[in-house]
């Protein structure tokens, strides 16, 4: 649902955007002023504890279920944004590491510095939650969702040989699935010019953050419903966070609960 049309629905009202409460007036969303960090390693992401992941094994399942993330940097004092699919290897630096590529014409690339921390967030299912679905009142409408942030520094990876294996390797962790895994053969000459065009990078992992928000904060009552709500949706992404839920908070399968 776009903002035009959450705020017509809600006009002169408030509903609830992640954790804030947001006033609707004439249509309008309201300014929002956020201020601009030195670096993006002393201001975290918001996270009321309720929602707080920080377990290693769960943050790294996620990054890797919900592998296309968005890698944020900063060229000067503007930022650069890009989405793109990540491979983590977990057994690189002390909290691992994120691998990928951009488009050599990508002049993010160029932002990559050891010295200035980046951010890469990796978003999982979410929907919007009526207070309808809710056994308790009074209630808010509100908007459950999953998400992990990783902060690092890029490095770029310009040798060939180190680019072909990381190339080779995110094909493979992708065409795995397939019926029929593509063999990744090709000219010899043409595959050397496709590696041309991209820059390879390298982020070590500083820091992990994880926001699960689940409706952590209602009485038990009030989650079992809004599971049922989003698993009896038409929407695919409501279905699957129904799913990451219900794994999450520890409720038992809608079935199980019948039997």
């Amino acid at each position: 649902m776009g903002a035009r049309s959450f705020a017509g629905r809600f006009d002169g009202q408030a509903c609830i955007s992640g954790d804030t409460l947001l006033p609707l007036n004439a249509g309008r969303l309201p300014s929002l002023l956020v201020p601009r960090p030195s670096a993006w390693g002393e201001t975290p992401m918001y996270i009321p504890k309720t929602f707080e992941v920080t377990d290693s094994s769960t943050l790294h399942e996620f990054i890797e279920t919900y592998s296309f993330g968005t890698l944020v940097t900063v060229a000067g004092e503007q930022p650069i944004a890009t989405r793109l699919p990540l491979i983590l290897d977990r057994a690189r630096g002390k909290q691992g590491t994120l691998l990928g590529h951009v488009a050599r014409a990508n002049p993010q690339w160029r932002s990559f510095d050891a010295d200035r921390q980046c951010l890469v967030m990796f978003d999982g299912p979410h929907a919007y939650v009526s207070p309808s679905w809710y056994a308790t009142s009074p209630a808010v409408p509100t908007w459950n969702y999953a998400t992990v942030h990783v902060y690092g520094s890029a490095r770029a990876i310009h040798d060939a040989e180190q680019l072909s294996a990381l190339v080779d390797r995110l094909v493979a962790i992708y065409e795995a699935g397939m019926p029929q895994p593509w063999p990744g053969t090709m000219p010899a000459e043409f595959r050397a010019s496709m590696l041309k065009a991209i820059v390879g990078f390298a982020i070590e992992i500083d820091r992990i953050e994880g926001k699960f928000k689940m409706g952590q904060n209602r009485p038990i009552e009030d989650r079992i419903g809004t599971v049922a709500q989003l698993e009896n949706s038409s929407d695919p992404a409501a279905r699957a966070l129904a799913e990451l839920t219900r794994k999450h908070l520890g409720l038992e399968p809608a079935s199980a609960s019948k039997g």
